[in-house]
């Protein structure tokens, strides 16, 4: 029989997170085609939030078990809530959760779906969480490279990963916390979404891995089967005819409204990747947040009267200390224009990228956001007895008694070690005093809590270096208070050029076409993208497991 054209067919939300979900920049205008029938992360979240109150919606069934980070765990979790909250359906499974940081993190995600399915010949890999440090310490001494690195302070441990063979005490009790810190949300929600005690998750954890047999006798899922038996369960649970539609495809009704851009609106400001000098560029070391391409769209957020509030999503290890001074002041100049500045901390905000946070009026993170790392390091290789090594050798001539004090071929002098500490006193006393100011508290109350520590988003939200526990939506939802602005206020980026738009000269350093959205970016850039001595306000790398 044929459906009438205003029937809408019953649809179940669907998530495939065997494969990570991608965020391009909204600037990057070649996007859509490098991430073809890829799924999108934004789209997914603020669809999950919206489409539990469709009537067309009629359940949500995700596959789990692939390359999830802490952060996005906590923003998918999240938009479970309004799929429990309306009652409908919500089932996750796994052919397998596999042993490690993947099957903790994935199975913390579908504890909080009302149903867990597991494949009969698949296990579950609770097994908690571990951070690890890499050394290079030992290999660079085997090359012939002796790194002449400075620290502020003890727990900068990014210099310890070049200087050192081992963990300091320092280091030690860092990595501790944030593993505890992890770990602890990891079984409170566990707990919450199967109805155990804490107690009782920590004595299943310390006893996996587990068979699905295993997983099934402990409680910690509810049935065993495959996916054609998932989907069957589940259309008995909800409709028969109901279709899968990935989450976000999923579309509201149309409604005819303005563009964002038209309207009173906040604007989506975004340092994503080492912060660097320049413009907003990828390359071989990943993506680099430009402090040009920022400090634009934050003064163009200041001339535009329809802009009334900005929010600054955050997602950053840090980067250039120059670099991140220049945001820094854009930030402070949105909010001497009246502009209220709320920052969403992603899976990174640290060193700089706390740095460019810590002006704005509210700061949210999530649980296991990192941040904090308020310190600086800054050095350089010393490549004199490799070179020796390969029969290489070195001639020169100079002006200026420190003309080679960043060569990479001697060592510091006594008089440059000198210099190089008392820059690095400066730069992290300015940088304590700043965050002190940004806080409202005194320098004197940050101190202990900086020193080159890092913290998760819980740990520096209970110590006041955030304001607020949530995500995008939740920061989205603070900015359109404080901006005094409607519960549907729009969010659109703070610049917008059309592709033809991008290659018309620019006017002037004032024009955005000068520095925003190069699709391909020059030799001269990409060579920018690599590491390179000078003061660095960056965070050390971590390895969740």
């Amino acid at each position: 029989m044929a459906r009438s054209p205003l029937h809408r067919t019953p649809t179940i939300l669907e998530l495939d997170l065997t494969q990570p979900l991608i965020d391009p920049l909204p600037s990057d205008p070649l996007a859509p085609l490098r991430h073809r029938g890829r799924r999108l992360l934004r789209p997914t979240i603020k669809n999950l939030h919206q489409a539990a109150a469709d009537p067309q919606v009629v359940g949500l069934v995700a596959k789990v078990g692939g390359p999830l980070s802490w952060s996005t765990m906590h923003e998918l979790r999240r938009g479970l809530q309004p799929f429990l909250d309306a009652r409908k359906p919500t089932v996750a499974w796994a052919e397998t959760f596999p042993d490690g940081a993947l099957g903790t993190c994935a199975y913390v995600l579908a504890s909080g779906f009302d149903e867990i399915w597991l494949q009969p010949g698949g296990g579950l890999g609770l097994l908690g969480v571990a951070v690890e440090t890499t050394f290079l310490r030992g290999a660079l001494d085997k090359l012939g490279i002796e790194p002449q690195i400075e620290q502020r302070h003890e727990f900068k441990s990014a210099a310890d990963r070049l200087t050192r063979t081992e963990l300091t005490p320092a280091h030690r009790e860092s990595l501790a916390a944030l593993a505890a810190s992890i770990y602890g949300d990891a079984v409170t929600m566990i707990a919450a979404g199967r109805s155990l005690s804490a107690e009782r998750v920590r004595a299943l954890v310390d006893t996996g891995p587990r068979t699905a047999a295993e997983a099934l006798e402990a409680r910690l899922v509810d049935r065993l089967g495959y996916r054609d038996e998932v989907l069957t369960a589940l259309r008995e649970r909800t409709d028969p005819e109901a279709e899968l539609l990935f989450a976000d495809r999923w579309r509201p009704r149309r409604q005819l409204r303005l563009p964002a851009r038209h309207q009173a609106h906040l604007a989506l400001v975004e340092v994503r990747g080492g912060i660097a000098s320049g413009r907003s560029r990828s390359g071989p070391m990943g993506a680099q947040a430009g402090s040009d391409t920022v400090a634009t769209e934050l003064r163009a957020t200041i001339a535009d009267d329809r802009v009334r509030g900005v929010v600054l999503r955050v997602d950053s290890p840090g980067g250039s200390a120059v670099a991140s001074d220049v945001i820094w002041r854009e930030v402070c100049r949105v909010r001497e224009a009246g502009k209220p500045v709320v920052v969403s901390m992603g899976d990174l905000a640290a060193s700089g990228g706390y740095y460019v946070a810590c002006p704005a009026d509210r700061i949210v993170a999530l649980p296991s956001t990192l941040t904090g790392s308020i310190g600086v390091l800054g050095g350089k290789f010393v490549t004199e007895e490799l070179m020796s090594r390969l029969g290489l050798s070195t001639g020169a001539v100079e002006q200026g008694e420190r003309a080679r004090m960043w060569s990479g071929r001697r060592p510091f002098t006594d008089a440059e070690r000198e210099r190089l500490d008392a820059e690095m006193d400066a730069i992290y006393a300015d940088f304590v005093a700043k965050v002190a100011t940004g806080r409202g508290r005194s320098v004197a109350e940050i101190e202990p809590l900086a020193r080159g520590r890092v913290w998760t988003g819980r740990d520096a939200y209970e110590r006041g270096l955030v304001d607020e526990l949530g995500g995008l939506r939740d920061a989205v939802r603070t900015a359109r208070r404080l901006a005094e602005l409607p519960e549907d206020a729009p969010v659109a980026p703070a610049l917008h050029l059309s592709l033809p738009a991008r290659w018309v000269p620019a006017r002037s350093s004032d024009d955005p076409r000068a520095l925003v959205g190069a699709a391909v970016p020059t030799l001269t850039e990409l060579t920018a993208s690599l590491p390179a001595g000078g003061l660095q306000l960056r965070m050390p790398d971590l390895r969740v497991r």
